[in-house]
């Protein structure tokens, strides 16, 4: 399969433009004969929902973004977007459609609210974590801050996922000379890549939102922990490579550091964990 990693920017709050950007680069991304284009987080929408005044949610099945579809075809396109529900409930959500059908969606788990970020203001907690099929092979999203929550991959591929889509909105860390936040995302993924023998998917914005530098370096990583492709920093591209998920069962096989999950063993134990007074 042919992915292509949307590495774009998007201006906060202009739905109808950042919609529009998203049909354009789905159009080249077909042209150039991509299976899936994956975006950023949040890229219909903005990152720093904060600093607005009107309403930008977005239901998942709704016609804005069924204008998206229409412009992908048969192409399948994963989309970051503030997603309006039927409930008081809001999330930062990111959904895979598949011929022009949702097929999942992912609502984040893990809502950043320190410092700068403020995603726990605006948004509810997703409450599942599942892989799911798709006709390229069973994959799972993970956006941004839950891919630093070590169990949730580890959750995805004892589902069957063979590739972790990681859409994210990674900026310049505000503890400057404590953390640097592209070499922790090239380890993290990396890390993953190869203990769990499976795809990542990693894809970044650009551009700068207020505070945030948005610093890019999408890139895709091989089971075996090998970058297949890498895009710029701090500009927008597309960028596409050919993956073949069968490379994770073949990896799997190879190097069987998966088929002793002790699932049982770990259910017990967080429980014990919870039960004395652990974070629920």
């Amino acid at each position: 399969m042919r992915v292509a990693l949307a590495q774009v920017d998007c201006l906060l709050g202009d739905v109808e433009g950042n919609l529009r950007r998203a049909r354009e680069v789905v159009t080249e991304a077909r042209a150039r004969g991509a299976d899936l284009v994956v975006f950023p987080e949040l890229s219909l929408t903005g990152y720093s929902l904060g600093q607005l005044s009107n309403e930008v949610s977005l239901k998942v099945q709704g016609k804005r973004i069924a204008s998206v579809l229409e412009a992908a075809g048969e192409t399948s396109v994963v989309l970051g977007f503030y997603e309006e529900t039927h409930t008081p409930h809001t999330y930062n959500s990111a959904a895979y459609f598949e011929d022009g059908s949702l097929l999942h969606v992912h609502r984040k788990l893990y809502l950043p609210t320190y410092g700068a970020y403020e995603e726990r203001k605006y948004y509810s907690p997703g409450q599942t974590m599942r892989a799911f099929d798709t006709k390229f092979g069973r994959m799972a999203i993970l956006i941004c801050n839950d891919a630093w929550q070590p169990f949730l991959p580890f959750i995805a591929v004892q589902d069957g996922a063979r590739a972790l889509i990681v859409p994210a909105s990674s900026a310049h860390s505000e503890y400057p000379g404590a953390m640097d936040t592209k070499s922790y995302w090239q380890d993290i993924t990396r890390f993953y890549a190869r203990m769990l023998e499976s795809y990542v998917i990693f894809v970044n914005r650009v551009g700068q939102e207020g505070a945030f530098a948005f610093w890019g370096y999408s890139h895709i990583v091989d089971p075996w922990g090998r970058v297949v492709v890498e895009g710029p920093d701090y500009k927008e591209a597309l960028i596409t490579a050919d993956i073949d998920l069968d490379d994770a069962r073949r990896r799997r096989r190879e190097v069987p550091l998966l088929k002793e999950a002790r699932l049982a063993l770990l259910s017990k134990e967080l429980n014990r964990l919870a039960e004395e007074g652990g974070d629920v």
